[in-house]
């Protein structure tokens, strides 16, 4: 798993340089500031996702790798505005310091804003077949909007501070973190041309996963040190946030994670002996420590 990790970082790694503007273009600072955050050091794990899901499907990861990098960019913006002092006014992200410590906060929010609007032009490269590029821009639309992403962020900020029940916590996730991991293995079995049972697989499989995951960082939030984590520990007891180990304990998440986890790799049924690269990656984020 190491190995197919670097790898498939690698080749998202260089399909980003290639897709972005440089970092001398004008405005300079700007486009320095992208990527910055973009070239940060980050797992890259939701284009894995995607390029793998596009593979577990019987296809090449070619076709996925442009809406693999169009969710990478929709991810870090969402990254550099979450950590903005308005949002969770975090000093560290992936081992280094913040966009807004280093470029200030308006170049902080016109940098996300102008990696939001590149991860369509991104996607738009897609050559498409079975699910055309209307489809894939649509969804990945919605993914990062009102109903989903942006949506699940208004939620968690609203949640702040109260008491909620494990299940509108679960639908705060779904939206927060799970609609951006789902909809990146939902793009990459599109890519893959799925039929619609792979696709429903999938689909399952992100869901759960994307539960999983978020768990996990609930736990990791409060069991690691900044040094681990590469960024700020803590943060969500400090903001009284809704969390997994807040509302089931630390042993109650972690039984929770291993039982979302155990339902996406139920998912990949469908799929037999293919499925086995996601269950593979989906086995590396539940003992993940960072």
């Amino acid at each position: 798993m190491p190995v197919y990790l670097a790898e498939r970082k690698r080749v998202i790694d260089e399909a980003l340089r290639h897709y972005l503007p440089p970092g001398t273009k004008k405005p300079q600072a700007l486009h320095e500031a992208i990527r910055h955050s973009l070239f940060a050091g980050g797992k890259r794990m939701r284009p894995i996702l995607c390029l793998a899901a596009c593979e577990a499907v019987g296809g090449d990861y070619a076709p996925a790798l442009p809406l693999a990098c169009a969710v990478e960019c929709i991810h870090t913006y969402s990254l550099i505005h979450d950590d903005l002092p308005a949002m969770d006014n975090d000093d560290w992200r992936r081992g280094k310091p913040t966009l807004h410590k280093i470029y200030g906060e308006a170049i902080a929010i016109l940098a996300g804003d102008a990696l939001l609007a590149e991860a369509f032009a991104i996607a738009c490269r897609y050559g498409g077949g079975r699910y055309g590029p209307g489809v894939v821009v649509g969804e990945l639309a919605r993914a990062s909007g009102s109903r989903a992403l942006v949506g699940g962020q208004v939620a968690d900020l609203e949640a702040e501070g109260r008491e909620i029940s494990v299940r509108e916590l679960r639908a705060i996730h779904l939206r927060k973190t799970g609609a951006l991991i789902t909809t990146a293995l939902r793009l990459g079995a599109m890519a893959g041309e799925a039929s619609r049972e792979s696709l429903r697989a999938v689909t399952e499989f992100g869901r759960s996963l994307g539960l999983a995951f978020q768990v996990i960082d609930d736990i990791l939030d409060v069991t690691q040190t900044r040094e681990t984590l590469g960024k700020s520990a803590g943060k969500d007891l400090a903001a009284v946030k809704a969390t997994y180990p807040r509302l089931l304990g630390l042993d109650g998440a972690r039984l929770a994670a291993r039982r979302y986890t155990a339902r996406a790799h139920g998912a990949l049924a469908p799929l037999g002996e293919k499925g086995t690269i996601l269950a593979n990656l989906a086995g590396h984020l539940l003992s993940r420590e960072s």
